[in-house]
């Protein structure tokens, strides 16, 4: 599994959504091995500061940083090491469950053979072996993102950002998502995830969204 050797941190950042002022005076310090959980009401930004912290939007102002680097200074390789999982599944409903998550794994790692071992070891965590030759469109809701959320395997990343990943999950499925959690953080790697529901994952830091809502003018930093 990847490791996270730098921190990820956001300061003072702002965003702007359809001329609306989401958040402002956002500051976070995420180290390795850190978790970060975003809480607060609908609309208070919680899936904007995941698609912001992921590279897919830009900050209205403030700054993102792996180490001393800015994540605009370097894109690509921000891209190359975060793993970011929306609220809708991407699953291409032609291809198998097998095929889907090879696409994820050859972006990640270019050799067939290692991405194919990942693939196997994705399936069998997230209990996905036995739909291995299922096409997408086939998939109930909770296999879908058992099958999302088996890409954080096949194509490993250390900073994992997750909007609401226990969504259409049964226990059982959050059970395993959280064991992956904790290994993924013992090895070093990162989470930041939103959710309305519980998840177990210890030590990590609340970060409540409304707090930095305009009329707040928050300015505090928050460091994990």
């Amino acid at each position: 599994m990847t490791t996270a050797a730098a921190p990820f941190s956001g300061s003072k950042l702002a965003c702007v959504r359809g001329g609306r002022l989401v958040f402002a005076g956002l500051s976070f310090t995420l180290e390795p091995g850190a978790a970060l959980i975003l809480l607060g009401p609908n609309g208070s930004g919680k899936s904007t500061l995941l698609r912001l912290m992921a590279g897919l939007l830009a900050p209205f102002s403030g700054r993102l940083a792996w180490g001393a680097t800015a994540v605009s200074e370097d894109p690509e390789g921000h891209a190359a090491r975060t793993h970011y999982v929306g609220h809708h599944d991407a699953i291409k409903p032609v291809l198998t469950v097998t095929e889907n998550l090879r696409f994820w794994a050859r972006l990640h790692q270019p050799h067939a053979e290692t991405a194919g071992r990942a693939v196997t070891a994705a399936l069998d965590r997230f209990a996905l072996a036995h739909l291995a030759a299922i096409p997408g469109k086939m998939l109930s809701a909770g296999q879908k993102r058992r099958t999302n959320l088996a890409r954080l395997l096949a194509a490993p990343a250390p900073l994992w950002l997750l909007d609401e990943p226990t969504t259409a999950l049964d226990r059982r499925s959050i059970k395993s998502l959280e064991a992956v959690l904790a290994e993924h953080r013992a090895a070093g790697g990162m989470v930041v995830l939103s959710t309305h529901a519980d998840i177990d994952l210890p030590g990590a830091v609340d970060l409540h969204l409304d707090r930095f809502a305009p009329k707040d003018d928050a300015d505090d930093e928050m460091v994990l």
